[in-house]
């Protein structure tokens, strides 16, 4: 079967998987194997070199999820994000970064580039001439997150392509608030598409792995770091990783339903200043969205009035878990100047526009009643409590 010629939840449940030759199971076996022949063998597998049966068999499936030529695991996005980048960046280059960013990606580059002697930008903006004012002589790579992290920013993902054709750099893309039902950059002309698997791929809160796809001169250039830098991933999690994706479409539709009806009705509510999710035409990346995502995502932020306290508000719920990550099955709410941007400074913080009131919410498969409940009783009880103090 070609994956091309499949539907989403086809790719999703049947191919990399492996034959189970021996027994017929129906899922795939689990070679949990650290050590392999290397005498009269068409390839040297090694956990390490990424090219186990099992590492092998989910990177095939991520890559035709993500309409690229090849992928390879990694043992968490980060491991992902710093080998992509380190893998075409050496003394004396420069990256461009955009400006809203994971915060784990953004203390990686202000806290260890220096030491390599990589310089770095961050545009002002996310407009075709913050990226071109940016461009230097030595840069080698143009890096972007759509939709950001924390404020659900969209990036026009053609244009950064055009952009780094023209300019001969490589693009690199964090696809992880999308997902690959929802994106796919490789179809835009970018070159690295990034996860953090541990988010949608996963998608059941108790998985940690990044992956990498592109065409297989780029991952070539990767995997040669990755073998080094040794960030590879177990067999036992490649495995449940495998098991996890063959859901990924169903998933992932759901939360899209559930995110919009309830970041329509968070909009509603007196006690929300903003709502910041792609899918409302309030969003003022909507029509760019509607343009280059299938689904907008399960990903929101919204931010409370002043009078109400969003560490109060988030003690009151009951149903919604205040959890540091993001993407399961279960909804769950954090405050990104307390988690994901922790390590920013309050000034940096402010300069993404990100406020102390400001929750990310990543949206779960319950129903969507019984979230919305669960918001409006916490907030009755935090503006009754302020009203007694």
């Amino acid at each position: 079967m070609k994956a091309k010629n499949l539907k989403l939840n086809t790719v999703c449940t049947h191919i990399g998987e492996l034959k189970d030759e021996q027994f017929k199971g129906a899922v795939s076996p689990l070679y949990m194997s650290t050590s392999y022949a290397y005498e009269n063998v068409e390839i040297k597998q090694y956990p390490r070199y990424f090219n186990t049966p099992n590492q092998r068999g989910l990177a095939k499936k991520i890559a035709a999820l993500e309409h690229a030529e090849t992928a390879l695991i990694f043992g968490s996005g980060m491991a992902a994000i710093s080998t992509s980048l380190l893998a075409f960046l050496g003394k004396g280059d420069h990256v461009v970064m955009q400006n809203q960013l994971y915060g784990g990606t953004h203390n990686l580059i202000v806290e260890e580039f220096d030491k390599f002697g990589i310089a770095y930008t961050f545009t002002a903006g996310v407009e075709e001439q913050d990226f071109k004012n940016a461009i230097k002589p030595n840069t080698k790579v143009l890096y972007i997150e759509t939709p950001s992290n924390p404020l659900l920013t969209i990036v026009d993902i053609q244009m950064v392509a055009n952009l780094a054709r023209k300019y001969n750099l490589v693009s690199m893309i964090d696809n992880t608030f999308a997902s690959p039902v929802n994106q796919n950059p490789v179809d835009f002309g970018i070159d690295i598409v990034i996860h953090s698997a541990t988010k949608y791929l996963g998608g059941h809160s108790d998985i940690l792995a990044g992956a990498v796809c592109g065409s297989k001169e780029h991952l070539k250039e990767i995997h040669s770091l990755a073998k080094n830098l040794g960030g590879s991933l177990s067999d036992y999690t490649v495995w449940l990783l495998e098991r996890s994706i063959k859901t990924l479409g169903i998933r992932v539709k759901a939360q899209n339903r559930n995110a919009r009806r309830i970041a329509k009705h968070l909009k509603k509510l007196p006690e929300v200043v903003k709502v910041y999710y792609p899918g409302l035409k309030s969003h003022p990346d909507y029509e760019l969205a509607r343009e280059q995502m299938k689904g907008f995502g399960g990903m929101m932020s919204f931010e409370l009035i002043e009078d109400i306290d969003p560490v109060a508000f988030v003690n009151k719920l009951k149903l919604i878990k205040p959890s540091m990550s993001l993407a399961g099955v279960e909804s769950t709410i954090l405050s990104p100047a307390k988690t994901s941007h922790a390590l920013l400074s309050s000034k940096e913080r402010t300069a993404m526009g990100i406020s102390e009131n400001i929750l990310r919410f990543s949206v779960g498969i319950e129903h969507k009643d019984d979230i919305i409940a669960d918001i409006e009783q916490a907030l009755a009880k935090v503006k009754k409590q302020t009203v007694t103090t």
